[in-house]
């Protein structure tokens, strides 16, 4: 019998890792071609990885919850055949490798070993490690406590080699000490000078109920209060008038229905506008690397969808600005319809460089959202609504029945100054008023 390696599949660009969510097969069972085997979340989308092989699973490499680098194996199936060997003209050549290949397996193991057991314990710590920062941690002395303090410049905030080594740097001629003194003055210290967060005491009644919060609730969480924590967040508003838009979808939604074989909304005619508002004001297609600004060579844009649970996601169309009208309304679709199915893969919600969320969706008129990192702006589209209001024209001035909305934006103060926060959602209302209702789609 031969045994078939099942590894973590790649998952999506700058996607490196993945967590255990559920196994769907356990050690026994029989696997047929292209059964889902395990279950896999990263950052926000959950997938499945199939078999590729049909066989009996002997093996179970990582248990529910752990963290898996993509290409590892993890788990092993045994299939029908047998393994290929040399053939027998190599066999000596094979025969001779094999002692000298042994030994150099059994000296990384043993390599690898030393450096494990030698590195800082960080089991008792919320965050990820890996393990050339660990060990490095450990050949400089730098204690549990002293590795939580640094802040990390990586993904998750997690520390890289680059962000140990400078703060290696800037300690100076601390000298170094063991792990246990090091940690107790470094906790010393935290304790002395760090805010303690308050904590509310919350009393029990017997009618309360306690919700366990779900995994992607404890991601956004997490990332919300990680971006209130990194920007300045400013707000602009401004109010526009979409009578145009409004009229001229009434016209043609039910041809460009017929035509298109797609339901034509609001949304893929803001996205629109909002591309083209980013390609006059670039400096808002940016993102902040510590004192650097990245400005961003593609548009593209995060779509803010609710799931049914109440969770939010936020799928991203890929180089919005070169999508024609029908082009942007099959793109919006599909993401909002396989959003709420849970059938994005992880590629599709990864590389955003702008959001848009619409509040009005479900009836406010404006909202101050939180900037979805690593970007420096978010747009929210309050509800359109009839209101009265003064028309200028030719002849004179007039009370008429507008179509209005409120669009708020926030942005990132420490790159974004005002001047430029307000002149991009007035190039927006500039574009949107401008629409025009004898155009065809």
């Amino acid at each position: 019998m031969a045994r078939y390696e099942l590894k973590l599949p790649k998952m999506g660009e700058s996607v490196a890792e993945a967590t255990i969510t559920s196994w769907l097969k356990e050690v026994g069972d029989t696997i047929e071609l292209d059964d889902t085997v395990v279950e896999v979340a990263t950052d926000k989308v959950d997938s499945e990885v199939p078999s590729e092989v049909e066989g009996k699973l002997v093996e179970i490499l990582f248990e529910k919850d752990a963290v898996v680098q993509v290409g590892q194996t993890i788990a092993v199936i045994e299939i029908e055949g047998e393994d290929t060997g040399a053939s027998s003209s190599d066999s000596s050549e094979v025969k001779e490798e094999v002692p000298a290949a042994v030994a150099e397996v059994e000296k990384t193991i043993s390599n690898a070993k030393e450096t494990v057991s030698a590195s800082i314990d960080t089991s008792s710590s919320d965050r990820f490690y890996s393990p050339l920062v660990k060990s490095i941690a450990q050949a400089e002395g730098i204690s549990i406590a002293e590795l939580e303090g640094i802040q990390g410049s990586g993904k998750e905030g997690r520390v890289t080699k680059k962000d140990i080594l400078n703060f290696i740097e800037n300690r100076g001629s601390q000298p170094k000490a063991t792990a246990a003194p090091v940690a107790k003055a470094a906790a010393a210290k935290v304790e002395k000078t760090a805010p303690k967060p308050v904590s509310t005491p919350i009393t029990l009644g017997g009618e309360d109920q306690i919700i366990e919060m779900s995994r992607m609730g404890k991601l956004v969480s997490k990332h919300m209060v990680d971006s209130i924590q990194t920007s300045a967040h400013v707000q602009s508003f401004i109010e526009i008038d979409v009578t145009n838009i409004v009229n001229w979808r009434n016209k043609v939604k039910n041809a460009y229905q017929q035509r298109e074989g797609e339901k034509l909304t609001f949304t893929p005619i803001f996205m629109q506008a909002v591309a083209q508002t980013i390609k006059k004001h670039p400096l808002i297609n940016i993102s902040v690397d510590g004192d650097k600004i990245i400005q961003r060579g593609n548009i593209n844009l995060g779509m803010a969808a609710a799931l049914p649970d109440g969770n939010l996601i936020v799928p991203v169309i890929k180089n919005a600005d070169q999508l024609s009208l029908v082009g942007m309304t099959k793109q919006v679709n599909d993401l909002a319809q396989r959003s709420r199915a849970n059938k994005l893969k992880p590629d599709e919600i990864q590389g955003g460089t702008y959001t848009v969320t619409n509040v009005g969706s479900f009836g406010s008129i404006m909202g101050t959202p939180i900037i979805n990192q690593p970007q420096v702006a978010i747009l929210a589209l309050g509800a359109i609504r009839k209101m009265p209001s003064v028309v200028e024209t030719p002849e004179g001035d007039f009370i008429g029945i507008r179509h209005k909305m409120i669009v708020s934006h926030s942005y990132d103060h420490r790159v974004v100054n005002g001047a430029l926060g307000g002149m991009f959602i007035k190039t927006f209302k500039e574009i949107l008023e401008a629409w025009d209702v004898n155009q065809d789609f």
